[in-house]
């Protein structure tokens, strides 16, 4: 009997575990239900970020699947952290179906927080900066959640620091740059998150849903 796409990623996610170690997180999403709320059906060193069985995506896996068109390209070596401060080295795989649907993803996190502490501590000994000067900053690591509840409520703060004004002094368009951020974002991928959202920024489900509308 041959044995199915999904045991072979268990199996797969199992083996990477025991490869990389405790301070590495594989992770196995099921999308064939419809649902991106407990995507999660197999996770190895869970502790890591929180995570278990039945739980949702990360925002990164939410933004693939709110833009995807056609085959997702596998996104590689990119950095997360946790609510807790921990930073990873992440790799997100698509699997499709014979069709070219996107059925299951391999998510796989590496915990570098200790090698980073080490690095800047090298760093430090090596640099050539001038006291008071500053290096060239890079973007910041995408947050990894275990509640999608809790992802919703990042992508919502994100959200009203793009704007950069309190949700009470926000205008029309204001409130129209900060949802169409959430569209963007894939967060009404979440269930029940249109009342959320629409409770946030004071306005009914039916304004929220014509806000997206407004820039399509």
């Amino acid at each position: 009997m041959a044995i199915s796409r999904l045991d072979m990623l268990k199996q797969i996610a199992a083996g990477l575990a025991a490869q990389f170690g405790e301070n590495c997180e594989i992770v196995v999403h099921d999308l064939t239900a419809g649902s991106a709320n407990s995507s999660i059906v197999h996770i190895e060193n869970g502790n890591l970020t929180g995570r278990k069985i039945g739980d949702g995506p990360s925002g990164a896996v939410l933004s693939a699947l709110k833009h995807q068109k056609g085959p997702l390209k596998d996104r590689l070596a990119y950095l997360t952290r946790t609510e807790g401060g921990r930073i990873f080295k992440s790799s997100t795989i698509y699997i499709n179906d014979d069709n070219g649907d996107l059925h299951y993803i391999l998510s796989i996190n590496y915990d570098i927080t200790n090698l980073l502490a080490i690095e800047n501590s090298i760093h430090a000994l090596t640099s050539c900066t001038k006291p008071g000067e500053k290096e060239q900053e890079t973007g910041s690591p995408s947050m990894i959640t275990h509640d999608v509840n809790k992802l919703l409520s990042e992508l919502i703060e994100q959200s009203v620091a793009l704007v950069g004004v309190p949700v009470p002094l926000m205008t029309k368009e204001d409130k129209i740059k900060a949802i169409n951020f959430l569209n963007d974002a894939g967060a009404f991928l979440i269930t029940k998150s249109g009342d959320k959202v629409a409770k946030y920024f004071g306005i009914s489900k039916y304004t929220l849903y014509s806000y997206v509308d407004i820039n399509k």
